[in-house]
């Protein structure tokens, strides 16, 4: 069934609502926050990445100010156990028998702030949450609300008290983030702001509203599945996914996992775009956050100083577009 343009129309502007409201709390992240709404569109995670300071947490409390959703916030550090996320099996002295007391997970948007300062069991945790949304406890599956989103900080990996997030954790996620420092003007805005009585931990003084629920995010992602992708663009995706893989710097290249990622992505950010299918301009826009974290590079590219964007956009270059 073909959406009603009107209220595809209508949909597409609350989404640009959103991006108006998270403005008023965070300053010179654009990238991110569309990021963030392209995950929102396709039931993606979010991982983002940056040096401390740079509105991480404070980006992800903004958008969830801006949606009128459930959202937990769990700080995650080296002694965090798995049941202290997902919940646990308790004795009920009361009613004489055990019961399952949910944990921070059961929520539409859970915010994972620091996520690599914990160790690889507790971050595992999440591995079921965010590909079957539910989790398992005991034997019982539990399902987990709709819409749910994970929305993950973590400092650079070369920080003192961080643990490497494992291969598969990291292909749970949709899109990787980089916050990079603010350019000058921004930082003076951001300055100006706190000098005006700014409060970060006040987001409703300054003027974040929820403009999007769950309801409409269901109607915008029946949406985004109709926007068309021809034989030619599904063939350019497949195409850029096998040069990552042949690559002489690349140990490991983009699974299938992460061309049908990309593909979703794209489709989502045409569909922000007025588009009613995707180009390889969408395609090429959301190639870096959808890909940069699946791909593990060899030893002697990283002592080089190659990085995984360098490597993307060179395969971008060489790689035939179709017409």
């Amino acid at each position: 069934m073909t959406a009603d343009p009107r209220r595809t129309s209508d949909l597409r502007s609350r989404f640009a609502q959103v991006r108006t409201e998270v403005g008023k709390a965070v300053v010179g992240q654009d990238g991110a926050v569309s990021g963030l709404i392209v995950a929102l569109l396709t039931g993606g995670h979010v991982l983002l990445e940056g040096v401390p300071g740079v509105a991480k947490t404070l980006l992800v409390r903004s958008l969830s100010a801006a949606l009128d959703l459930r959202t937990t916030r769990v700080q995650f550090t080296p002694d965090l156990m798995p049941g202290d996320v997902t919940g646990s099996v308790v004795y009920d002295a009361k009613a004489g028998d055990f019961e399952f007391r949910p944990g921070p997970v059961f929520t539409n948007i859970l915010l994972a702030d620091e996520i690599n300062r914990t160790p690889p069991k507790t971050q595992s945790a999440l591995l079921e949450a965010m590909e079957e949304r539910q989790v398992t406890v005991d034997g019982e599956t539990h399902q987990l609300p709709h819409p749910f989103l994970v929305a993950a900080t973590q400092n650079p990996v070369e920080y003192e008290g961080t643990y490497t997030l494992p291969e598969a954790q990291l292909d749970r996620f949709l899109l990787k983030l980089v916050l990079d420092l603010p350019a000058r003007d921004a930082e003076v805005e951001v300055m100006q702001r706190h000098a005006d009585g700014f409060n970060p931990r006040d987001l409703a003084a300054a003027g974040v509203t929820g403009v999007v629920d769950a309801d409409a995010i269901t109607a915008a992602r029946a949406s985004v599945a109709e926007v068309r992708s021809s034989a030619e663009l599904l063939g350019y995706i497949v195409d850029l996914a096998r040069a990552t893989r042949q690559s002489p710097s690349v140990k490991l290249g983009v699974s299938p996992r992460g061309t049908t990622a990309l593909l979703a992505a794209a489709k989502a950010w045409a569909w922000l775009q007025e588009a009613e299918a995707i180009t390889p301009d969408h395609v090429q826009a959301m190639l870096l956050p959808v890909w940069r974290h699946r791909i593990a590079l060899r030893p002697e590219a990283e002592l080089e100083g190659v990085s995984a964007d360098t490597i993307l956009r060179s395969i971008v270059q060489q790689v035939q577009v179709p017409l």
